[in-house]
């Protein structure tokens, strides 16, 4: 499993959540605290939105504890919506193609969880991304595929919908293949103006998800970044939040979605 945060707001620097908190990005990516995994050292990223309407990104394979370059980009980016990934792999290769968040023209994309036995599936899946994304994909991962079929399902029309999809389909596809082994989805998703967070599992355990509006500002993480608990508030399970450009928060119920 994987650790990651977004970020929306007023600018700040990227260091400021990426490395400075006592449980920053960094610090879980050597001891996650509410991961099946308490390492994730298999590759890092950030995307970050700027003047331009497509984001940056800069992703890796080293640990993000390791990364010189990350420490020193993320103390001179200054960004009001990016995303921070750490890596713990579940069962594809390390590599820089495989590193989240994902990006295409104006979204980025990143996920916790996994396909149960996403081997059995893989290639039912693939060959319903449409061919104009199928060739963008450069990974092997589940959590890529899933962004390609969301794109697929018309995300850039009607983005609910699109998940909404997706979803259906993977659980769809499991089921014919009766895979017992739970579909999990902590995700994250974002146009450059708005921020969609979705905390969904086919079983009782969706992996965890928190948020905090404090001031001009919003932040989605896996787990808290400091221990100040009373100020961060859990997404329920099979809840989807949405944050938009002024920092209006909203939910609704996965199940309302699909």
């Amino acid at each position: 499993m994987c650790r990651w945060l977004s970020y929306i707001g007023e600018p700040v620097y990227l260091d400021s959540l990426v490395f400075e908190p006592k449980h920053s990005l960094v610090a879980q990516s050597l001891h996650a605290e509410e991961a099946k995994t308490p390492t994730n050292g298999d590759g890092f990223g950030i995307g970050w939105y700027g003047h331009r309407s497509t984001p940056g990104l800069y992703r890796e394979i080293l640990p993000a504890w390791n990364d010189a370059n990350l420490q020193s980009m993320a103390h001179n980016i200054e960004s009001g919506l990016f995303f921070a990934h750490v890596r713990a792999s579940t069962g594809t290769g390390t590599s820089r193609s495989n590193c989240h968040p994902f990006a295409f023209d104006k979204y980025l994309f990143m996920h916790n969880g996994q396909i149960g036995d996403y081997k059995l599936v893989r290639r039912e899946l693939e060959a319903l991304i449409d061919d104009k994304y199928y060739s963008l994909r450069q990974g092997t991962t589940d959590s890529e595929l899933i962004f390609y079929l969301m794109l697929s399902f018309g995300l850039e029309n009607d983005a609910r919908r699109a998940l909404r999809k997706a979803i259906a389909t993977v659980e769809s596809a499991m089921r014919r293949h009766d895979i017992a082994a739970p579909f999990r989805f902590t995700a994250c998703l974002s146009d450059g103006d708005s921020v969609c967070a979705v905390r969904y599992a086919s079983d009782d355990k969706p992996p965890s998800l928190y948020y905090r509006k404090r001031g001009n500002q919003v932040i989605v993480v896996s787990e808290p970044l400091d221990t100040e608990s009373a100020s961060w508030i859990a997404v329920d399970p099979n809840q989807c939040l949405n944050v938009a450009r002024d920092l209006t928060v909203s939910k609704e119920m996965i199940l309302d979605v699909i």
